[in-house]
């Protein structure tokens, strides 16, 4: 218990100081007292339940998403007041059959990765559902020597922490509201990710949201340009107004005045009726100029104008209008480089990146390719009418290495195909294998994570055995966790350790 207690003074402190809530040593450190082969910590939203700390699962799980009307058995639990048991004999499936042990065809064929025992708590403020607990294990009895009310009383210290959290969070959410007059809407999440370049991503988005200011969201094709304009909008104080969406390059050059401006009727040929242009439809809200570096440079000018005083004019009317709109442009092209080649005028595109934004390509990400093919393999599961969805362990080394030109889209799209051929030669407990990627040949062999060199070994032996063992394990930990962007749970999988143990051989090496 003195670990628990240890880990939650930890999160308490965390919390206090606003820094991401260490979930995942918490659960790692109730797990000592409990004998299972899988258990989460999933907090809610509204009518899904998102996973936060996960143990002897893959690493996906984190990016998914179990709807509770999609999952019987999350939904009996989110139910029922106590400790909720289910019998090896239920015919409910549970959400992380298929995800549990070793992928391979006989385990699969014996039922080895189904839950054969299964209990689950409800996380609660007062009636209020906040969040569940779940410890699954693959032997039925697994959990006959459970003390159902010691683990209901760590499990209401769980609900304490969490309702804790969301009490700061919305403490805060008040008084960056206190400066805003308009109504709050449902919170919107952080994009997907735990990788650096992400998670500076979401702290330059929460920065810039607090201001009007324009904002050029640079970035690869596929890599997720609209969801940051959408983020923008959702997070800032015109949130309750409209984001209006443009593709600047799907407009023909003759017609894009008009749809940006709007005309009156009889300015040309076919204009039988007065038209709002798109920045009308914006007003008090937000414009997203997509593909902004196919705006034609007659263009350009009249676009300038409108950043500078605010006024727009509708073609073939004399009058102007004022228009209150903050507009969030997106390319993938350079262009600072269309600056210099005099294909885009300067003063426009300095107006236009008051504020930029780089999104990172998914090769620059680490595992969150994992977190984000954790949520398409959801919902390809509900899509399909799958019982289970999973990826083998060479699926994960090959998404993992290859480089995805396209980004998240082609990620996307290669988990949707993967799916149907994976289905066609499986049952309900469906396993993505490598060969079902259809990537290039290069990505398919699975490497160890990048280590450096040992200091030990350029080194004078001063040391006893067991220092420079120590010493080696401290500095193999330490290599690791780096590649796993600090994530434990996902350094423990690539060292072949059990979370738990890993966990108290880094407190034993003094690395936590």
């Amino acid at each position: 218990m003195t670990n628990v207690y240890a880990e939650l003074q930890r999160l308490i402190s965390a919390m206090r100081a606003q820094d991401p809530v260490p979930w995942q040593p918490l659960l790692s450190a109730m797990l000592e007292r409990y004998p299972c082969d899988a258990a989460t910590l999933l907090v809610a939203e509204g009518n899904e339940l998102s996973p936060v700390a996960i143990h002897g699962l893959p690493v996906d799980v984190l990016g998914r998403h179990f709807a509770l009307d999609q999952h019987p058995r999350l939904a009996v639990i989110a139910e029922h007041p106590q400790v909720c048991r289910f019998s090896p004999h239920d015919p409910m499936p549970d959400p992380f059959d298929g995800l549990l042990g070793e992928v391979t065809s006989e385990a699969e064929e014996a039922g080895e990765q189904l839950v054969h025992d299964c209990i689950g708590v409800a996380l609660r403020d007062n009636d209020h559902l906040i969040g569940m607990l779940t410890l699954d294990a693959l032997t039925p009895g697994q959990f006959d020597s459970i003390d159902q009310q010691e683990l209901l009383a760590m499990a209401r210290l769980l609900g304490t922490c969490l309702r804790l959290a969301e009490q700061l969070s919305s403490t805060q959410a008040r008084l960056n509201e206190a400066l805003d007059t308009r109504p709050v809407l449902e919170r919107t999440q952080a994009l997907t990710g735990q990788s650096q370049a992400m998670r500076r991503l979401n702290e330059e988005i929460a920065l810039v949201t607090s201001t009007d200011l324009n904002v050029l969201v640079t970035g690869e094709t596929g890599v997720g340009k609209e969801r940051v304009a959408r983020q923008l909008h959702d997070r800032s104080r015109r949130r309750s107004g409209p984001l209006v969406k443009v593709n600047c390059a799907a407009l023909s050059e003759t017609l894009i005045e008009s749809e940006l401006f709007g005309h009156v009727k009889g300015a040309f040929s076919g204009a039988m009726r007065d038209r709002r242009g798109h920045f009308a439809m914006a007003d008090g809200g937000t414009l997203f100029l997509d593909e902004i570096g196919e705006m034609p440079a007659a263009l350009q000018p009249k676009l300038l104008r409108v950043l500078q005083e605010g006024e727009i004019q509708p073609l073939g009317s004399e009058r102007v209008r004022q228009v209150d709109v903050r507009v969030v442009a997106a390319t993938n092209r350079d262009l600072e480089h269309e600056v210099a080649e005099g294909r885009f005028r300067a003063d426009l595109y300095h107006r236009l990146s008051a504020y930029p934004l780089r999104v990172p390509p998914l090769r620059e990400r680490d595992n969150d390719v994992l977190l984000l093919a954790g949520t398409f393999l959801e919902e390809n599961r509900v899509r399909l009418g799958l019982r289970g969805l999973r990826l083998s362990h060479e699926a994960e080394a090959v998404l993992r290495r290859y480089a995805w030109p396209g980004n998240v889209r082609e990620l996307e799209h290669v988990l949707g195909r993967s799916a149907l051929k994976a289905r066609a030669t499986s049952g309900d407990m469906t396993v993505i294998h490598a060969q079902h990627l259809d990537l290039p040949e290069q990505a398919a062999s699975e490497m160890a994570p990048d280590m450096p060199p040992s200091p030990l070994m350029d080194v004078p032996r001063k040391l006893s055995l067991r220092d420079e063992v120590d010493a080696f394990q401290r500095h193999y930990i330490s290599a690791a966790l780096e590649a796993s962007s600090g994530k434990w749970a996902e350094a423990a999988r690539q060292l072949d350790l059990d979370p738990a143990n890993l966990h108290r051989l880094a407190t034993r090496l003094g690395l936590k």
